[in-house]
């Protein structure tokens, strides 16, 4: 079961939960944040929709833009799985026992083709790859990345020059193919 945390001092608060006595008490961000990860690290949540409705049923009331926001903050992966889509954390992503990176890690899974012209890369993946793949490069730090917009299956990386498009490109080649 998931605790509310009623009793948190109203002037630091975002958001609200219910009390014993069913009245409304605010809570902070980051309280809303743990309990979202516990749902979707107990159970497969497979849409915002299903994980807006369990919050509720928890007694927490959180808007669409909201959970949105929450989980781009979060950096929550709306992942493909055998089963349908699940929502993954980045920490659920890179808990392999292994030394890789979160690249290292999704990649390989969604990884369809790469391509590019001047500093702009185009990658293909499978469709709903995008997302999680354009976080794990943004969170990679990479020098001669400027930054990357993903869609449903392909990312757009903007990179520091025609020669760093040469350099990422080969890595990405060679993270997929490992």
């Amino acid at each position: 079961m998931i605790a509310t945390t009623a009793s948190l001092s109203p002037s630091s608060a975002v958001m609200s939960a219910p009390t014993s006595t069913g009245r409304r008490t605010r809570v902070k961000k980051r309280d809303r944040h743990q309990v979202i990860r516990e749902l979707i690290g107990s159970r497969v949540v497979g849409s915002q929709e299903e994980l807006r409705l369990l919050l509720d049923k928890a007694g927490w009331e959180v808007t669409q833009s909201t959970l949105s926001r929450d989980l781009r903050e979060m950096r929550v992966a709306r992942m493909p799985t055998p089963d349908g889509p699940r929502y993954v954390t980045p920490e659920t992503l890179g808990d392999t026992g292994e030394d890789r990176t979160l690249v290292e890690e999704v990649l390989p899974q969604f990884f369809s083709s790469v391509d590019g012209v001047g500093e702009l890369l185009i990658l293909k993946t499978i469709y709903g790859g995008a997302q999680p793949v354009a976080e794990a490069i943004d969170d990679a730090g990479w020098s001669e990345v400027v930054g990357t917009i993903g869609g449903e299956n392909t990312i757009l990386i903007v990179c520091r020059s025609a020669a760093a498009r040469e350099v990422v490109a080969d890595r990405l080649v060679r993270i997929a193919e490992a």
